[in-house]
């Protein structure tokens, strides 16, 4: 199968800006993978300062804009993988990962990281997603 890149604004523009060699969305047939975004602020395209409820929101509305530019929704998802810098804040994390999960949540596991883009996370929490495996209906 052939692949396709999908650009995905601003989340494109913030990743040819950080020189990230990555594409915001691929798709192969009916599979669609997301990459894995920081917080972005959509406006500025740096990384939010912002308590890690607030990063979670904007990773996963990142997310939600990548799938339905993809043609495709949170409801597809397969597999989410969570990466944070402090085992300490899953339970923040979870809080908010639920609001968009709320039935049949992907499967998923979580990892702690020191950091989770080069240069870009110093001594604060922070929280990043890689997505995989979303199934167009």
């Amino acid at each position: 199968m052939k692949r396709e890149v999908i650009r995905v604004e601003p989340l494109s523009t913030c990743l040819e800006r950080w020189k990230a060699p990555t594409s915001a969305v691929t798709r192969s047939g009916n599979t669609i993978y997301v990459s894995g975004f920081p917080p972005f602020d959509p406006d500025t395209g740096e990384v939010v300062e912002a308590p890690i409820e607030r990063q979670t929101e904007l990773v996963l509305e990142q997310m939600k804009l990548c799938l339905e530019t993809a043609g495709s929704s949170l409801e597809n998802v397969l597999k989410c993988n969570v990466y944070c810098t402090s085992v300490d804040k899953f339970a923040a994390v979870n809080a908010v990962y639920a609001r968009y999960f709320p039935k049949d949540p992907p499967a998923r596991p979580d990892f702690r990281l020191r950091s989770c883009l080069a240069g870009t996370f110093r001594h604060r929490d922070r929280l990043c997603c890689c997505r995989l495996a979303f199934r167009l209906p």
